[in-house]
């Protein structure tokens, strides 16, 4: 019993700062906001450091809280699930909003809507672990809805800017067709499975794994695969895979410690945290899991491609989260669940650090973004320099580093894969390291090396708000403030180590057992990679003579010569190859397709269903035709209104014929 109270604290603590920071945020000193907010995420992180010791000990829980509704056969919990995977994502979840709270007081210091950024993070913090804390399908809609609400309040959280309110409507109206598929899984769960609790559906998907249903027509569907396709498809519209990735770099627009809430740790990742709970659905359909593997591949490999082009700072570390998403989720497909999740806490820490060094450059450089502007910043911000080489070098999987260990995995797990797809798949995570390294490393020399650039250029970048932007001539940037600097020390730690620690426990050992559910007869990557696993120092030697090591190097290598030495050699590959470049400027097209057909032809449709239905039908038949077919009887009835009686009496001779031969007929 006094676990449960705990589980409880984690979750409602931060909603407890958040309902005090927001409905009290005109009134309160901006001290009580922060404090509050901080002190209520700051329980939930030490609750849930207890709740993974209570799960290591070896006690699990799972049972309903709260009973939100009956109706029928079926009833409706809030309730918890506490076991390894779940502790996990709860840890990671706490710790990075933690930082992300602590250097919020730093970078909004100046801000007018101080409380009210504190009172949303901290909502933000309540709805994921509603989310990962779940043990029904009801609880995990909830949460995963109320993340998209609060993503969309803190990306439009300068709502005096446009772009600002563009980026959280586009995100919003994304999701909202993820999570139409989503629901609709939800929906074939719960019409087929009786019920809507973890435990109860898990362990009846078995039987159903042969069942099929009709969709249209008499063609048959196998249910498994339809429904787990549906359920990935909520998945890609959260986690950000093609084609539902629009959303994530217009996100940019948000204040930068959302940039890290929300890209880092928490929403993105709960598509891939979603997956690797419903493994025992995921493997019975091993069409759904080739889809899985097919679409991250292509998002890891073609969405790293627009991070090389990129000049803002912020959008190359958006692109790079969207790469790396999809490694986790060619993990997913290749049936290496504990893979995607080891790789989705190494990435949370070394992704936060970079985002969160963006925004201390962005604070140094008085709120420009542009990293043409930047260069020499290595003397200026040394803690924020050391801090964004280490994030640098876990992103492009350097050995030892906590990237390296789950990224290579990830290309092990699917070299070992015999799900259709994973040739391809083998190639796009293979290409995508060179490409990783390359961006990661093109931004780190043009902010931190090279000849200094700002005071030059005074224009004005989108910066953070009406005030000054960029620096002017002859200012010097400034390494930011303890607050802002502590949060980076405290992420590069884990960057460098959690890899090395967590690796043989979380993919070799037992840390997931019971909880994710792989078919080894069927899938059997992951044994086959165990085979070849000899410890974590070994892996760390060893990985001198792979092919992965030397695409980073090659690189990294050449983005120094590129940026370093010859940066006239880029421009020229840009002129030479304009329509490419132009491909990559214009994001593929993406944007322009959806504006033109999607929303273009849901325009059209609205504008054809007014005219037709509002104008012509309703307004024109319904309600002015019933106006004339009252009108037209009431012409036709004055003629017989004349005042003479012999009128009258005729009318009632002719109306008594007309009864007669009516009663006659009958």
């Amino acid at each position: 019993m006094e676990m449960q109270k705990i589980y409880l604290l984690v979750a409602l603590a931060p909603l407890f700062g958040a309902a005090v920071a927001g409905l009290f945020c005109r009134v309160i000193p901006r001290w009580v906001g922060h404090t509050v907010t901080i002190a209520g995420v700051t329980v939930s992180f030490i609750g849930s450091v207890l709740v993974f010791q209570d799960v290591m000990a070896g006690n699990t829980f799972n049972g309903p809280v709260y009973t939100w509704l009956t109706t029928g056969d079926y009833s409706f919990h809030v309730g918890f699930l506490i076991d390894s995977l779940t502790a996990t994502m709860m840890l990671v979840v706490t710790f990075v909003s933690l930082m992300v709270h602590l250097y919020t007081i730093g970078y909004m210091h100046d801000d007018p809507g101080y409380n009210r950024f504190f009172s949303y993070i901290s909502l933000f913090t309540f709805s994921m672990l509603m989310l990962v804390m779940s043990n029904n399908f009801m609880q995990l809609f909830f949460g995963w809805e109320a993340v998209g609400l609060v993503s969309y309040l803190l990306i439009g959280f300068w709502y005096t800017r446009p772009t600002a309110i563009f980026a959280n409507m586009k995100a919003f109206l994304v999701n909202r067709v993820g999570d139409f598929g989503f629901i609709l899984g939800i929906g074939l769960v719960l019409a087929h499975f009786g019920s809507l609790d973890y435990a109860t559906v898990f362990a009846k998907a078995p039987e159903f794994a042969n069942a099929t249903i009709n969709i249209w027509g008499d063609l048959e569907w196998s249910l498994m695969t339809v429904t787990c396709i549906c359920l990935f498809i909520g998945a890609m519209g959260k986690s950000a895979q093609v084609p539902l990735h629009v959303w994530l770099p217009d996100s940019m627009e948000g204040p930068t410690p959302i940039s890290a809430l929300i890209h880092a740790a928490t929403m993105v990742t709960a598509g891939i945290f979603m997956v690797s709970r419903m493994s025992p659905l995921f493997e019975l359909s091993t069409t759904a899991l080739s889809f899985v593997l097919v679409i991250g591949a292509i998002t890891a490999l073609f969405m790293g491609f627009l991070g090389i082009i990129q000049n803002d700072i912020k959008r190359v570390v958006a692109y790079s989260t969207l790469s790396q998403l999809g490694y986790m989720t060619v993990a997913l497909g290749a049936s290496a669940y504990s893979v995607a999740i080891f790789h989705l806490m190494t990435h949370a820490f070394f992704k936060a650090l970079l985002f969160l060094a963006a925004g201390s450059v962005i604070i140094g450089m008085h709120h420009d973004q542009d990293i043409r502007n930047m260069g020499g910043l290595r003397k200026y911000m040394p803690i924020t320099w050391i801090t964004s080489l280490i994030g640098s070098l876990a992103l492009i999987g350097t050995p030892f580093l906590a990237g390296f260990y789950s990224k290579d995995s990830i290309i092990e797990a699917v070299k070992f894969s015999s799900i259709p797809g994973s040739g391809f798949a083998y190639f796009a995570v293979l290409a995508g390291v060179f490409v990783t390294a390359f961006y990661s490393f093109r931004m780190y020399f043009l902010v931190f090396h090279g000849e200094e650039r700002f005071g030059k250029a005074n224009d004005d970048h989108h910066g953070h708000d009406e005030h000054h932007h960029g620096l002017a001539p002859g200012q010097k940037p400034h390494e930011s403030p303890w607050v802002v600097t502590l949060p980076l020390v405290l992420l590069a730690i884990p960057s460098v180590a959690i890899g090395y620690l967590g690796i043989d426990a979380m993919v070799f050992g037992d840390y997931f057992k019971g909880v994710i559910h792989v078919d080894a007869t069927a899938h059997g990557a992951m044994a086959e990679f165990a085979k070849h696993f000899h410890g974590a120092m070994a892996m760390g030697l060893h990985a001198f003579v792979t092919p992965a090591f030397y695409l980073a190097l090659a690189g990294v290598v050449l983005s120094w010569f590129f940026y370093m030495k010859r940066p006239d050699i880029p421009a020229a590959i840009q002129r030479r190859f304009s329509g490419i470049n132009s491909l990559l400027e214009n994001k593929y097209f993406f944007d322009k397709i959806n504006e033109t057909v999607f929303a273009g032809g849901a325009r059209l449709l609205g504008r054809g269903l007014w005219r037709g239905g509002d104008v012509a039908v309703i307004d024109g038949l319904v309600v002015n035709g019933s106006a004339k077919v009252v009108g037209w009887v009431a012409a036709v009835t004055r003629y017989f209104q004349t005042g003479y009686v012999y009128h009258y009496a005729f009318t009632m001779i002719i109306g008594l014929l007309l009864l007669l031969t009516l009663w006659v007929r009958v």
